[in-house]
């Protein structure tokens, strides 16, 4: 057993989450990963997948038992992400969109709230987390879109983009600033905008360099009327919600990323053994052999600290901020290179579609630039060790 296998061999599982991870596995293998290609290349939403993956009922694992789920571990829930990216990313992206922009409703929502919208969840429904907009990225202060109150009712006007599952999405968890509120963090507050509410309108979808089978959307809200219990918290409170959440949904990106640089780890090693120049394996060289070692040291130090973050999460720790920041980077930094390797490993061959090195290599970016920069991840590591002034 060489040293990436026995990386989870060394986890400690109870029956159920074994069970669960055997199972994700099998479709992963058998019919997630097949049909990998096919949705990147027509850059078609995998209903296939969705519904296999809805025939599991994976979106239980994060709804509270009381409104039709049945909770794991956090840990189990990365185990599950990290399987089903490494055989697609863009459908990892998906699903772990779900926990992303529900984990606000279970947190924070009312029992009104989360008894009305937690159970077709728990069911299979798609969600979206709604924050990116052109004047508002890694800067949230920088929203416009607006929540005007006017009686029973919060009228939502702006515009969204790069929003995952938008044009999919059965319910929308929407991030803007509330009317009245001057202040820029004070007034970031949150809305629940559920499917086919009049003026909520898909404006386009993007046509993505990697992770072509997510939908990328586009969004706009034109005087889009909603129940005022549809707010999330209190007016003000968004940005305290949205931290939250992404202190949850990073890790979470660290794991998809981990899923691709380990499907390119693989892919290399396996083509390695059997590509032969010279009269010998490419592995080998021992140049190659370096390169190897360099990329599997750094995937099973990446993997150690996701268990790390993981654990943190399921014992109760709310202050993992840093943690998950320098988890995102480190991982997403590595899916990247790892990609990249995997192409020049494979030759001209990786340069061609034949072998899915050269599409790895393009799911791999985005994971670098979503939910926070990851130049905005080490400002924030950083930040972290500077000392109060004396006065």
């Amino acid at each position: 057993m060489n040293l990436i296998d026995r990386l989870d061999a060394d986890q400690s599982w109870n029956d159920e989450e074994r069970m669960l991870l055997d199972a994700v596995r099998q479709l992963a293998a058998r019919e997630i990963a097949p049909r990998a290609a096919h949705y990147d290349r027509t850059a078609t939403f995998p209903w296939d997948n969705v519904h296999a993956i809805n025939a599991l009922g994976l979106n239980a694992m994060f709804i509270p038992e009381a409104y039709g789920g049945s909770p794991l571990s956090y840990r189990v829930y990365l185990a599950c992400v990290r399987e089903i990216s490494e055989a697609c990313a863009s459908t990892g992206i998906i699903w772990a969109t779900n926990f992303h922009a529900i984990k606000p409703v279970i947190d924070f929502g009312t029992e009104s709230q989360k008894a009305r919208l937690l159970p077709g969840m728990a069911e299979g429904g798609i969600a979206s987390l709604v924050i990116t907009e052109s004047s508002a990225g890694s800067d949230a202060t920088g929203m416009k879109t607006s929540f005007r109150e006017e009686g029973d009712e919060v009228v939502v006007n702006g515009s969204k983009i790069f929003i995952s599952n938008g044009d999919v999405a059965d319910l929308y968890v929407v991030f803007g600033k509330w009317a009245g509120i001057t202040d820029d963090k004070a007034a970031i507050s949150c809305v629940i905008i559920e499917k086919g509410t009049p003026g909520l309108v898909v404006t386009g979808v993007e046509n993505k360099m990697g992770t072509r089978a997510s939908g990328t959307a586009s969004l706009s809200f034109e005087n889009c009327r909603i129940a005022r219990h549809n707010v999330l918290g209190e007016p003000g409170e968004g940005l305290r919600i949205l931290l939250a959440s992404l202190n949850k949904s990073r890790p979470s990106v660290a794991a998809h990323g981990l899923g691709i640089a380990r499907a390119a780890f693989r892919d290399a090693v396996a083509y390695i053994n059997e590509r032969r120049q010279f009269r010998k394996r490419v592995l080998e060289f021992q140049g190659v052999q370096f390169m190897v070692a360099d990329l599997a040291a750094e995937l099973a130090l990446c993997e150690a600290w996701l268990w790390r973050v993981a654990v943190m999460v399921d014992s109760g720790e709310a202050d993992i901020g840093i943690e998950a920041s320098v988890l995102k980077y480190r991982s997403t930094d590595l899916a990247m290179k790892m990609a990249t390797e995997a192409v020049q490993l494979h030759g001209g061959y990786g340069y061609c579609q034949d072998y899915r090195a050269e599409r790895l290599m393009r799911d791999a970016k985005i994971t670098q630039i979503w939910e926070g920069t990851n130049q905005i991840h080490r400002q924030l590591i950083g930040r972290s060790f500077l000392q109060k002034e004396k006065k």
